[in-house]
C-alpha cells in the first residue's frame, strides 16, 4: 500500500512554517517553475497561457488593453519575457492585473506592473497574508482588493474575479471567463503526482477545499488553466475533485478511529489516488477534521 511517507519526510526536512509561507516548495519540481517563461499558447481566440516562470499566466486580450492573471516568480527576466510574450500576440499594454494568491510564484512582479500603471487586482485575505510572507523579496500588495466577487470590464470583455471560500490559502481566488467559457482555477486544482498543498499559515483549509471545488463546478466552463501544468478539461477538475475528496474522508476516518497525529499521514491510503497531498501542518490538519461532522 502506497502512503503518505513523502508527505511526512517533506515536512521533517522543511518545517511547517518555510513549506507553507513560501511559494510552493521547489516550485519548478515537475509543475514548469523552474522553467524560464515559455511560448504563448493560445487557449480560446483573444485567450492564451504563458507557463514557465513559477506558474502559468493567462493573458485576456481586449481592443483596450490586456487583463492579466498572475505574474510569476519575482524578477526582470520573468517579467520581460512574460511581456515579450504578450506582445507576439497584442501591441496593448496591460492594464488589469489578477493576482490569484499571495504565494510569490503568482505574485513575484506585481511591483513591476504597478510601476507600468497597471491596477493589480487580489482578495483582502492576499494582502493580508503578505504582511507576514516570509519571502524575499516580499510581492507588492495589490492595489485593489475585494472579498466575495469583482467584475472587471475591459474593451467589451467581462471577466469575473470569484472567492469561492479557502482551499489552497485563504485569499485564493478562481478567475471565470464567461465568454470563451474558460476558468483560472490557481492552485485549487493541481496537475502531476505532486499533489496539492493545504498552506494552513496562509490561511488554506482542507476541510472547505471539496466546497470549493462543487462551487466552481458549478460554472459554465469547459475549459480550466490550472496554477501551473497543462490546460485542462471540466471533466479533469471533477476528476481531482473526487481524489480529493477521497483523501480528505480516509484521513477524517483515521482521526475519528483515533490515530496519532505522528502516525495520521503515513495510513492514509493513496496507491489508488495517483499524488500525495502535501500539509506541511498535521495538528492544524486533524484540528479542522476532528471538527468535522
Amino acid at each position: 500500500m502506497r502512503s503518505l511517507v513523502l508527505m511526512a519526510v517533506m515536512t521533517m526536512a522543511a518545517g511547517a512554517g518555510s513549506l507553507a509561507q513560501g511559494p510552493p516548495q521547489a516550485p519548478g519540481a515537475g509543475r514548469g517553475g523552474g522553467q524560464p517563461v515559455q511560448p504563448i499558447q493560445m487557449v480560446k481566440p483573444g485567450l492564451y497561457v504563458v507557463p514557465g516562470g513559477g506558474s502559468n499566466s493567462i493573458v485576456r486580450v481586449t481592443p483596450d488593453g490586456v487583463i492579466l492573471v498572475d505574474t510569476k516568480l519575482p524578477g526582470a527576466a520573468n517579467y520581460d519575457g512574460l511581456l515579450a510574450q504578450i506582445r507576439t500576440v497584442t501591441p496593448q499594454p496591460v492594464k488589469v492585473v489578477i493576482v490569484t494568491h499571495h504565494h510569490a510564484d503568482h505574485t513575484g512582479n506585481n511591483d513591476r506592473f504597478i510601476a507600468a500603471g497597471a491596477e493589480v487586482i487580489g482578495h483582502a485575505a492576499l494582502a493580508s497574508n503578505l504582511d507576514t510572507y516570509q519571502f524575499d523579496p516580499r510581492p507588492a500588495k495589490p492595489t485593489t482588493t475585494y472579498d466575495r466577487e469583482r467584475t472587471v470590464r475591459l474593451g467589451g470583455v467581462e471577466v469575473r474575479i470569484l472567492h469561492l471560500g479557502r482551499a489552497h490559502t485563504g485569499g485564493d481566488s478562481v478567475v471565470y471567463f464567461p465568454d470563451v467559457k474558460v476558468v483560472a482555477t490557481s492552485d485549487a486544482v493541481t496537475t502531476g503526482v505532486t499533489g496539492p498543498l493545504v498552506d494552513y499559515a496562509g490561511g488554506g483549509s482542507a476541510v472547505e477545499w471539496t466546497p470549493v471545488l462543487d462551487a466552481m463546478l458549478k460554472l459554465d466552463f469547459d475549459t480550466a488553466i490550472p496554477g501551473a501544468g497543462p490546460v485542462l478539461t471540466k471533466a479533469d477538475v471533477l476528476a481531482f475533485r473526487g481524489k480529493f475528496s477521497t483523501v480528505v474522508d480516509r484521513a477524517a476516518a483515521l482521526v475519528r478511529a483515533g490515530v496519532a497525529n505522528d502516525q495520521l499521514l503515513m495510513q492514509i491510503k493513496t496507491d489508488d489516488i495517483g499524488w500525495t497531498p502535501r500539509i506541511p501542518q498535521v495538528d492544524a490538519l486533524v484540528a479542522e477534521l476532528s471538527k468535522r461532522p
